[in-house]
């Protein structure tokens, strides 16, 4: 089954318009070693806030939700598609900094804790909460020192609201905020310029109980932390307890740090893993394996079809092929449309799609495109991906329809662009109604929310549909031998080629095959690390597509062997059932490495890993089953049938 030319170059001018969409906001676009920011001496540095996270509730708030000290007027920025659906929320600061000008004990505010406030603090600091900034578009992180390599660092996004800890000689536990901040502001300078580029921005929070005589808003002069007689913040001692009825001092240090680093480098120490030898062992040692396992199973099938088709031409009489066994028997039988083929179609058509968004974002992941220094890209991406290549997806199902003798591909093609689309948007809409009585930020807006269903209907239902009418104007495929009118009757299957342990088997190996990427994708989405190990990914994909073939043909093969036909649906559920195994894991990441203790937070985990887990089947199965078609299509042209 191949794509006409026509219908492969409509696809190549929709992904390049795909491609120019996401490049022409170039507000809202980032791709490294491109548009650097220069600034000179005493230059205004605008520092923004971000969401406040928490890996233990998963749910984010906007950093203005707690009391913190806030500028005249909050203005926020301009966010893409994927940064909204990831619950960013970026507004500006109160903080001012001025370009290598260090600041020292610089008071923001001054705030009274009410009721309200008390507790609002005291239950973010339970759940660890984190406050994001953002300076030139780099994170604000916090240094912590490796135990295993000394004078190496690796770096926590965000610094956490407080915490909570015990006054010596007392048991009772009490709450802290950090409410002093020491930034550092790396930069590189060009001397012939006299410009800077910035390559980090780091923090060290305190918790300090600020001391002062008559309060003068800003003017303030504090006793706990005086510049001119050289007291400056070094460490908690005395520290901020959160009590109603009690005020809060806000304040922050500014150090400016020179360094070597180019800016093109900047987000080298961002992007390192801690654990980047495990990772490359691990990497390494599943493509091994995978690849010894492909070579036997190659090895294997070659030799053992070798011998099966040049004994079956050798064959002289009629009486002596009825004498044989085997997968030729079957040869009236095997391309007879399976029961529910409307469905297959269906499933087919959005695996095909969800094959072509992940080799394109692959692809554009590898090229350096969807950095996470563009926030929200990699989001953005794949869902405008998703939507063009709804014209694969209705040019594919509609192809096999036509392959099982159907005449309605409107209604195949209906079924195509809202079986999926609809069923993964009413998890994601009760998801969303969950997040929203949560009052969280990462509640979807009503307006973000019409225009996904603007790019569903507007966009991808028409191509959907365009594509299915080229695929059925096409000639119908011939198949490479003749169908009886009567069904052969399937013989008794011995136990270890039942339909439901064949399928469970042949979800291992694919399985296995992701099971080690999968570990570090499940990290950096719910711990929230930064993941930037694309060129391992595609990798890792390329390795995930030969093992679903494979796989799914030699089980094919033994099951014809075994003269059972009714291969169409079994060859899509062996490798697809790969997807089971990937939710238990899940299941398993979620009591194991995960800190979740509230329902409504174990309710998003377990919906958003259900849609992985959806989508992960439609692409593995896919790949199953097209691998199969085109074995059985080959091998039965390759007999003389009498």
């Amino acid at each position: 089954m191949t794509i006409s030319l026509p219908a492969t170059a409509v696809a190549l001018f929709v992904v390049l318009a795909a491609l120019c969409l996401l490049v022409v906001p170039s507000a809202g676009f980032y791709l490294p070693g491109v548009a650097p920011n220069d600034f000179e001496k005493k230059d205004h540095l605008p520092v923004k806030v971000n969401k406040l996270t928490s890996i233990k509730t998963q749910l984010p708030y906007s950093f203005y939700s707690l009391p913190f000290c806030k500028p005249d007027t909050i203005v926020d920025s301009a966010e893409n598609l994927g940064e909204v659906l990831r619950g960013d929320r970026i507004e500006n600061s109160p903080y001012v900094f001025e370009m290598r000008v260090p600041q020292m004990c610089q008071i923001v505010c001054k705030i009274s804790v009410g009721e309200k406030e008390g507790k609002g603090l005291k239950e973010k600091i339970e759940d660890e909460y984190r406050v994001n900034m953002i300076l030139d578009n780099l994170p604000l992180v916090v240094p912590i020192q490796r135990v295993d390599q000394e004078g190496a660092y690796f770096y926590q996004h965000g610094f956490h609201v407080g915490a909570k800890g015990q006054y010596s000689g007392s048991k009772d536990e009490k709450y802290f905020i950090h409410n002093h901040l020491s930034f550092t502001v790396k930069y590189h300078r060009d001397a012939q310029r006299d410009v800077s580029r910035i390559l980090a921005f780091e923090v060290k929070p305190y918790s300090v109980k600020h001391e002062y005589g008559q309060w003068n808003d800003k003017k303030t002069h504090l006793t706990t932390c005086d510049p001119h007689a050289k007291r400056i913040i070094t460490s908690s001692d005395s520290p901020q307890e959160v009590e109603v009825g009690k005020d809060i001092v806000f304040t922050y240090d500014v150090d400016f740090k020179e360094s070597d680093i180019k800016w093109a480098s900047r987000w080298d120490s961002y992007l390192l893993m801690t654990d980047d030898q495990i990772h490359w062992f691990s990497i390494v040692n599943s493509l091994m394996i995978v690849l010894f396992l492909s070579g036997m199973v190659a090895m294997i099938m070659l030799r053992t079809l070798y011998r099966d088709i040049s004994k079956y031409n050798q064959l002289e009489t009629q009486e002596e092929a009825q004498e044989e066994t085997g997968w030729k028997l079957v040869h009236g039988d095997v391309f007879r449309p399976p029961a529910n083929s409307d469905w297959l179609c269906v499933y087919v058509g959005t695996g095909v799609q969800f094959f072509g968004m992940m080799l394109v974002t692959m692809v554009f992941a590898v090229l350096g495109f969807l950095s996470p220094s563009n926030r929200g890209g990699l989001m953005t991406a794949m869902l405008l991906l998703w939507v063009f290549m709804g014209l694969l997806a209705g040019y594919s199902s509609s192809r096999l329809y036509k392959l099982f003798k159907g005449s309605e591909w409107k209604n195949i093609a209906l079924r195509t662009a809202f079986t999926f689309p609809g069923s993964v948007f009413t998890v994601f809409f009760f998801l969303n109604i969950l997040i929203w009585g949560q009052k969280s930020s990462g509640a979807v807006p009503f307006t973000t929310m019409f225009a996904l269903v603007l790019l569903w209907f507007g966009i991808s239902v028409p191509l959907v549909f365009v594509g299915s009418y080229l695929g059925f104007k096409k000639p119908a495929i011939e198949d490479p031998v003749k169908t009886n009118k009567i069904p052969r009757q399937v013989p008794e299957q011995a136990w270890y080629m039942n339909s439901i342990f064949s399928i469970l088997i042949g979800g291992i190996l694919p399985f296995g095959a992701v099971f080690i990427e999968l570990f570090f994708i499940l990290t950096s989405i719910w711990l929230h690390q930064f993941y930037y190990i694309f060129g391992f990914l595609f990798l890792v994909f390329l390795i995930l597509i030969v093992t679903c073939a494979e796989i799914s043909i030699v089980l094919c093969y033994f099951q014809l062997c075994s003269e059972d036909y009714l291969w169409w649906w079994r060859s899509y559920l062996t490798s697809g059932s790969s997807a089971l195994y990937l939710f238990l894991y899940a299941t398993f990441y979620f009591f194991t490495k995960l800190e979740i203790t509230k329902f409504v937070s174990a309710i998003l985990y377990f919906g958003y890993m259900l849609i992985a887990s959806y989508a992960f089947f439609a692409l593995t199965g896919t790949i199953g089953f097209y691998a199969c078609l085109m074995f059985t299509r080959l091998i039965y042209s390759s007999v003389k049938i009498e």
